[in-house]
């Protein structure tokens, strides 16, 4: 039994040199959900159930692989006709607390869509969306969805609550998708907020999950695993047992991401030592080969670079023997 923390595409990568994945739960991170004309798209639950659904577009590690764009084209087509644009527009602050309380802070008008959504991957979120409205909670729905897809490890969300991942910048503030979407990570970054989560709370099945030895993937620290990390409970339960996390870093140079910009917001120094900073709950790091950080915790070293299957295989053997020592 073991849980991963995954936002992103680092835990992902890792995910796929498991083999076996039956006694897996793996929490994924909420804090970068969107609700976007109306539906509520959570890119890193998605990524997990698409890759363990054997649907995932593995050249970019978002939406489904061969997924046609009709939708989403009209749409643009729409919104240039009608002069309107295709960036982010961000409903205004009294529709932000509107409606659905999942959607809360994070409500973006579908005009002109500013991330790009497939066809089969709309009717995802259209599912998921209903079911809320019908009741469910969005565990539920996720548990719905990784039953549709035919998942043999338990996909779980951080919270059943909304938490948003905001960035500040110099010229203000902007959702999460908003930066890294539509602006590429460009802006300068000021600091990190996750809204909602000094209110919201990791849910039962989480808590549960957080008992059994946990591995974090080489993930963004921050906007990744941040939100996890800032639910109340959290890191008192990663204190209580076994963790291993892989480093994003060789020293001071990132795999890929805005994790170095986003670390130094944050407080950290952007290197395989402000992660180890960053996570003072980690029992034990998995290291590059090449890089020569020493820790006061055990570190595993081998070559951390996450291409393919063989090198995930690789890496996870590498948790397995740390988990091994620390346990």
């Amino acid at each position: 039994m073991v849980t991963f923390l995954s936002g992103g595409t680092g835990t992902p990568k890792l995910l796929t040199g498991l083999g076996d994945t039956s006694g897996v739960t793996v929490v994924g991170n909420t804090g970068d959900d969107v609700v976007l004309g109306g539906h509520l798209v959570c890119p890193d639950l998605d990524t997990v159930l698409f890759l363990q659904g054997d649907v995932l577009d593995t050249e970019t590690w978002w939406g489904i692989k061969d997924d046609t764009t009709a939708t989403h084209d009209r749409l643009l087509e729409l919104a240039d006709a009608a002069g309107l644009g295709s960036g982010p527009r961000y409903l205004p602050a009294a529709q932000q607390t509107e409606g659905r309380p999942i959607g809360t802070w994070r409500r973006f008008s579908g005009v002109g869509e500013f991330m790009l959504i497939g066809d089969r991957d709309r009717a995802v979120h259209i599912t998921r969306t209903s079911l809320l409205d019908e009741g469910a909670s969005l565990t539920e729905a996720t548990q719905t969805l990784a039953n549709a897809f035919g998942l043999d490890l338990e996909l779980l969300p951080m919270s059943d609550e909304p938490v948003a991942s905001f960035i500040h910048t110099p010229d203000g503030q902007q959702h999460f998708q908003e930066f890294w979407v539509a602006n590429n990570g460009d802006p300068a970054v000021d600091a990190v907020e996750f809204r909602g989560a000094e209110s919201a709370s990791m849910t039962d099945a989480v808590s549960a999950a957080l008992k059994t030895p946990v591995v974090i993937g080489p993930s963004n620290p921050v906007t990744s695993i941040g939100p996890i990390l800032a639910l109340d409970g959290v890191e008192n339960a990663l204190a209580a047992t076994p963790v291993v996390v892989v480093s994003p870093f060789v020293e001071d140079q990132v795999f890929s991401g805005p994790a170095a910009k986003l670390m130094s917001a944050a407080g950290y120094e952007p290197s395989t030592q402000g992660v180890a900073d960053s996570f003072p709950f980690a029992d034990a790091f998995i290291l590059d080969e090449e890089d020569g950080t020493v820790l006061d915790r055990p570190t595993v070293r081998t070559d951390t670079r996450i291409e393919d299957a063989e090198d995930a295989a690789r890496v996870w053997t590498a948790c397995q023997a740390a988990l091994a020592e620390v346990a």
